[in-house]
């Protein structure tokens, strides 16, 4: 049961954010070079400043996540957080080289040819 609302977690996550991909180049790009990356807490964040266009679309992709995230904590009875943070888990493990990611210290690190996916203690 576990992996099933994991699944549907990141299914869900990754709705939000998939079309982040579609809706601008300068997005994907900004993803790409690793100028926006994941957090720990399954939000989008910024690892170095970009235009106002990718700034709107990352807000609109974390505003989205956010309310999803409630959704699912409601009906889990669990807090939005905890459902972000094990979304952000799942997100963390698909990190590709380049990509920038944030852990809980919030320092943006970026994943280097060799190294394996993030995976903080805490996930499992």
């Amino acid at each position: 049961m576990r992996s099933k609302v994991k699944t549907f977690l990141l299914a869900a996550a990754l709705g939000a954010a998939a079309p982040a991909s579609a809706q601008s180049a300068d997005l994907g790009a900004a993803l790409r070079s690793g100028q926006v990356g994941e957090r720990f807490d399954g939000y989008l964040g910024f690892a170095s400043p970009t235009s106002p266009s990718v700034q709107r679309q990352v807000s609109a992709i974390n505003i989205q996540r956010r309310s999803l995230y409630t959704s699912l904590a409601s009906r889990r009875r669990v807090l939005p957080s905890d459902v972000g943070i094990a979304t952000g888990c799942e997100l963390l493990s698909r990190i590709g080289i380049g990509q920038s990611y944030m852990l809980q210290d919030a320092v943006w690190r970026r994943r280097t040819a060799g190294q394996s996916a993030p995976r903080p203690a805490y996930c499992q």
